[in-house]
Parts: C-alpha cells; sequence; structure tokens
C-alpha cells in the first residue's frame, strides 16, 4: 500500500507543463533526448514555420510571461462541500462554488477537462472602480484567503485597478490571461465561449482571445444595448458621446465548428411572398442555380436538381390546389406549402417565373428571422429581473436574461443538455438563465458558477438587506429564482416539467489542503512537521477530504456517492464502484473484505481503493487488507 506524499500527482491539481511535454513526446519522439526536451530538433521538424526574428507579429504586454506561468502551476487547494448553503443538495447537478476564479479553474482541469459545452464571462470592465481580481503568484491561494478573511483579521479588502496604479492595461491582462488559458482547456471541442466587454478593453480582449484560441476561432463581436448608467464621469460628458452599446464577445474551440441556423424570434409574424434577387448569376450565395436565357430559345435555364425539382414543385402545387397560376393568391400558396410542412416533416422548394420573366423563390410564412450580431431587440432590463426577485436592489450591473438565454440558444442549437460556466458568476443571471431555459424546453443543462467573495460596500442596500458579499448574493439568487419557476411551473395543472429541473446546486468553498502533508504553503511547515502521525486538518471532515480526493483523482463533484457502515468505519462507493474510500480510525480486514464484496456487486470497469494511512488498527491489518483486496482483482491501493 503506497502513501500520497506531498508532491504526489494526486495530491494537487492537474500539471499542464508536464501533460504538454508528454504529449510534445508522444508526437514527435525523435526530440527526446535523455528524458528532455530537444529544442533544436525540434526546430528542425517543423521546418521554416519557426519565427526567429526580433520584430514580428505579437500580442505581448508587461508581465505575460509571469501570467503565462501562473496558468501552468498547479493549485494544492481544495473545494470543500457547503451543505448548509446548498440547495437539494443529494440530487442536484448544478454547482456554485465561492473563491478565486483561477485556483478554482486550476482545480477542475482533472475532473472537467473538455467537458464544458458553453462559457459565459462577464469579468470587471477595467474602468478603475471593478477590478477586484489582483493577483499574487507567489501565493495566489494565500492571498485568496487573507483578501477572503478567512486567515486575516486584519480587514484586508479586495483592490481596484485605477490608472494612476501604472499598467493600467497590463494588470487587468494579467488577471485575463490564465483565467481564459485555463478555461480553455475545459471546453469541449465544439464547445462556446462568450465575453462580455465594453470600450475599455474590447481590443485587448480581442487581441488575447486571438492569442490563446486562435485568430481562426473568432467568431463575433455581438453589439447590445447598454443599461441606463451609461455616464461614467463627468470627463464624458464633456469630450466623448454616452455609452449606449458595450459586447460580447465570440469565440469557439474548434476552427470547424458551426452554429445550426440562428433564428430570432419575432413579435409579429410575417407572411410568405416571392423574391427575385437571385438573378441569372453564378454567386455561392445563391440558394438556385440559374444560369440566365439560352440563345437558341430565349428561356431560363436552370442548373441542378434543386433548381429543376423547386419548379416542379411549384407546378404540383398548382395540380394538387386545382388553380391556374393567374388565380392562385399567396394565401393558398402559405396555406398548401404549410399543409406540406406539417405531412412530410421538411420544407419544399417553390420556384416560379414572374409576370416579367424573371426567376422567383419562395419564401414562407415565419415567425422568426435569421440573427445578425446587432442584438438591439434585447432590452438591458437585468436590473428590474433582479429587484422583481429581491424587492430591491442588491447589485448594480445585472445581465438580462435574456441576453444570456439567447447565447445559450446559439451555442446549444437544438441540444437541450450540456454544462454552462461562469467563473465571473456576480449576482447569477447565468444559473438563473440555465434554469428558466431548462423550464421552457425541458433541457437538462447544468451551470458551474464561481464568485470570489467580494465585499458589498456598508452604505450598499446589498449590505443593509445582510448580504455581506457578492457571494451571498449570487447564492440567494439561484434559490429566489429557483422558487419563482416551480411556483410558475405549478400552476400549469397539465405539466409535470417541474418535477424533473433541477432547481437546486451543491455550493463549495475554495481553501487550503484538508491534508497536512499535501498543503504546499511555507507557513505551514514547521507545523506539517507536528502533523506527521495524525495528517488530517483537526477542523476538517471526513466528507471535506472525500470531495478534495474527488478533485484531484479527476472525478465529478457531483458524481453518485453512496456510503455504508462496517463496524464503526464510514466506507465511500463513488462512481458505482470506481473508487472507495474508508478515512475512519479502527479499519480491520473486515473492512477490506466489505469493499471486496461490494466491488463485486457493482462490477466497475476499474476499481481504487484509498484508506486513511494511520486508521489502521495495527500494520498487519494493513498488509493483509492489501491482500484481500487482491484476491477481489483490486491492484490499485493507496493511502493519506
Amino acid at each position: 500500500m503506497d502513501k500520497i506524499e506531498r508532491g504526489n500527482p494526486l495530491t494537487q491539481s492537474a500539471d499542464i507543463v508536464k501533460e504538454n511535454l508528454e504529449t510534445l513526446k508522444r508526437l514527435f519522439p525523435t526530440i527526446v533526448k535523455e528524458g528532455k526536451i530537444d529544442v533544436d530538433e525540434l526546430k528542425a521538424l517543423i521546418d521554416d514555420d519557426v519565427e526567429t526574428s526580433e520584430e514580428y507579429y505579437r500580442f505581448t504586454w508587461a508581465g505575460k510571461s509571469e501570467a503565462r506561468r501562473e496558468a501552468n502551476k498547479p493549485s494544492t487547494g481544495t473545494l470543500r462541500p457547503n451543505k448548509a448553503d446548498s440547495k437539494d443538495w443529494d440530487t442536484t447537478g448544478n454547482i456554485f462554488i465561492e473563491g478565486d476564479n483561477l485556483e478554482v479553474l486550476k482545480l477542475m482541469q482533472k475532473s472537467y477537462a473538455g467537458r464544458i459545452q458553453i462559457m459565459y464571462f462577464d469579468p470587471p470592465y477595467n474602468t478603475g472602480k471593478d477590478f477586484v481580481y489582483k493577483d499574487n503568484y507567489k501565493d495566489n491561494l494565500g492571498n485568496y484567503l487573507a483578501m477572503s478573511n478567512q486567515i486575516d483579521d486584519a480587514g484586508n479588502k479586495l483592490s481596484t485597478n485605477t490608472e494612476s496604479d501604472g499598467r493600467y492595461h497590463s494588470n487587468w491582462l494579467n488577471m485575463m490571461y490564465p483565467r481564459l488559458k485555463l478555461a480553455r482547456n475545459l471546453l469541449t471541442e465544439d464547445g462556446t465561449i462568450f465575453i462580455s466587454i465594453d470600450d475599455n478593453e474590447v481590443y485587448n480582449l480581442r487581441k488575447l482571445c486571438d492569442d490563446i484560441f486562435g485568430e481562426e476561432n473568432y467568431r463575433n463581436l455581438i453589439v447590445v444595448r447598454r443599461g441606463a448608467k451609461s455616464v461614467q464621469n463627468q470627463f464624458e460628458t464633456i469630450y466623448r458621446l454616452n455609452y449606449g452599446i458595450e459586447y460580447v464577445l465570440v469565440y469557439t474551440k474548434n476552427s470547424q465548428f458551426r452554429f445550426d441556423q440562428f433564428q430570432i424570434d419575432l413579435d409579429e409574424g410575417k407572411e410568405g411572398g416571392w423574391n427575385n434577387h437571385w438573378r441569372g448569376t453564378d454567386r455561392p450565395t445563391m440558394r438556385y442555380e440559374i444560369f440566365g436565357m439560352t440563345p437558341d430559345t430565349g428561356q431560363w435555364r436552370w442548373a441542378k436538381d434543386r433548381s429543376v425539382n423547386a419548379i416542379e414543385n411549384y407546378h404540383q402545387m398548382l395540380n394538387d390546389l386545382g388553380i391556374s397560376e393567374s388565380d392562385i393568391t399567396q394565401d393558398d400558396i402559405d396555406a398548401w406549402w404549410l399543409k406540406k410542412l406539417d405531412e412530410e416533416g421538411e420544407e419544399l422548394d417553390l420556384l416560379r417565373l414572374s409576370n416579367n420573366s424573371k426567376p422567383e423563390h419562395y419564401i414562407a410564412p415565419t415567425n422568426t428571422k435569421s440573427a445578425n450580431n446587432l442584438w438591439a431587440d434585447i432590452k438591458p432590463n437585468g436590473n428590474n429581473q433582479l429587484k422583481n426577485l429581491f424587492k430591491r436592489k442588491v447589485f448594480d450591473t445585472p445581465k438580462s436574461l435574456d441576453l444570456l438565454r439567447r447565447l445559450m440558444k446559439l451555442a446549444f442549437g437544438n441540444s437541450n443538455n450540456g454544462i454552462v460556466l461562469d467563473i465571473f458568476a456576480g449576482s447569477g443571471s447565468t444559473a438563473h438563465a440555465v434554469m428558466q431555459q431548462n423550464s421552457d424546453d425541458g433541457g437538462n443543462r447544468k451551470f458551474i458558477c464561481v464568485q470570489i467573495p467580494e465585499i458589498t460596500n456598508e452604505k450598499s442596500d446589498a449590505y443593509k438587506a445582510g448580504y455581506k458579499t457578492i457571494a451571498e448574493i449570487t447564492k440567494e439568487r439561484i434559490k429566489r429564482a429557483a422558487k419563482k419557476i416551480q411556483s410558475e411551473n405549478k400552476t400549469n395543472l397539465f405539466t409535470n416539467t417541474v418535477d424533473k429541473i433541477d432547481l437546486g446546486f451543491k455550493a463549495f468553498k475554495l481553501d487550503s489542503s484538508n491534508i497536512h502533508s499535501w498543503d504546499g504553503s511555507v507557513d505551514n511547515f514547521e507545523a506539517n512537521l507536528f502533523n506527521a502521525q495524525n495528517n488530517i486538518k483537526d477542523d476538517r471532515t471526513e466528507e471535506d477530504v472525500l470531495f478534495e480526493i474527488l478533485l484531484k483523482y479527476g472525478l465529478d463533484l457531483t458524481v453518485p456517492i453512496h456510503e455504508k457502515t462496517v463496524g464503526k468505519c464510514k466506507v465511500y462507493s463513488i462512481g458505482a464502484g470506481v473508487l472507495f474510500i474508508c478515512l475512519s480510525d479502527n479499519i480491520s480486514t473486515e473492512v477490506a473484505k466489505a469493499i471486496g464484496e461490494w466491488k463485486s456487486e457493482l462490477q466497475p470497469a476499474t476499481c481504487r481503493v484509498l484508506f486513511k494511512d494511520n486508521g489502521f488498527i495495527d500494520d498487519v491489518a494493513k498488509t493483509n487488507s492489501v491482500q484481500i483486496l487482491r484476491q477481489y482483482g483490486i491492484e490499485e491501493c493507496n493511502s493519506i
């Protein structure tokens, strides 16, 4: 039985540098010389594609190298379960995490790599008043714990970023770079990221995303209306026009990804009609291929099957209706076309020659229109939507649910499953939008929201209402939104969708490791020496340790967990027997035997077992337990 000590991959988040090196070695085995990468050999393999000049096109700023190193640095922290603030803990697949999103993203690398379908980020816009993520790359976790008042009584507050600080844009880019770098790893291959931003940093954010996601993966810059508070200071009222818009930057992970045809619902539907703007030309955007009149007959010459079929469909319609071409009305055409759509389940092309002998194609009646990147129809009504829940103002800049739901529709297409990640959760609009969308279409989307416990202003309505941090507002908003959705669904007696919608969330808090020997803090080194015998921290529970193990083993935080008691020992089965954990004292061989029998019952494809190292009654029990587990086909057995 191997004891997992500090430095073992299972004591920290994913080592991205090591994973990248292994990928390189696998792709280009000839570059490996005595276990190291031969850079000259790598350059030789890619030949002329290496840039060696001092001057070339790139995007850089003060601190970029350090920000890049930070993105690659593993975290020794953990996420501690917070059942008291959760809702429907035992059944929900949604997650809310209170903590610094940089450390949280590191901890998510093993469990959620390639699993997030959509990301929506609403980061600080860098206006000089709202910058609260001032990282200390030497000890980012310790810095967070101090600023969130978890280990410091000095009342430290999170920082702003003003122009007087110097490196105004660089500070913001250094904050964003490692977060976006880590976030990209979590996206599915067909995943999409949406980032809200305004004029202050839109240009820098575009270049930053080109650097991380690749310029070929840029999709759109969506323009949306800004809220009523558009004037930021007196300078702008004199020298600039008021801000009436802001933006949503759209990138995908894969350049081959295509959005489904995206439509916007219209307040009033449009009737069908004929359109002749596709003339006898050979443009690639043509709906039908029409090559013009033949010189010998003077008749229009149609190309390929789609054009021919569309003409035949038109004449078939006339025969079905028993109406001559001169007598048919638009209502007749619309009714026939909709009937065919209902019967055959697919649209029919119609093509005809107009009275002036020009080709026309039929445009069917519709309640939607194709979307472009100007979304001026969406009202910036996030404040009103939030006030309806809280009956007071508790947050300055909540995003509109209508905006977030349209973004989900754009990226999800016809799918209604997948995970939505928001690491700047704010008031909780993303979580609310996911639950509301699921309520409307019966979907099973899940959310993961992360919010730093930024302290609310003592003069604000939120603080006076009892919300001391933004994270408290986020959790309360999710609960109130869930209650409202549940109430609205129950008014419809003919559906049971309310029973199927996930309206809960598991709450977690970022903290240092639960295990002394895994804690990478230099400050705790001396204390760790005296805690070698009992290395689980006194203020931590078995459940705290359990979820840290899930993260470090790369298992989902919502994976099914079942519990049995053997004697006085608790045994946990994770993911139907993929992992068994016993962290109790007085572990005997009976526990090992019970685990083996449970494994035989569940029949997992792979199985691992983890014990508390000093939990065995003696060394004989520890040795014999390993042998018993091997009899049940369990070879991987470790202790902490």
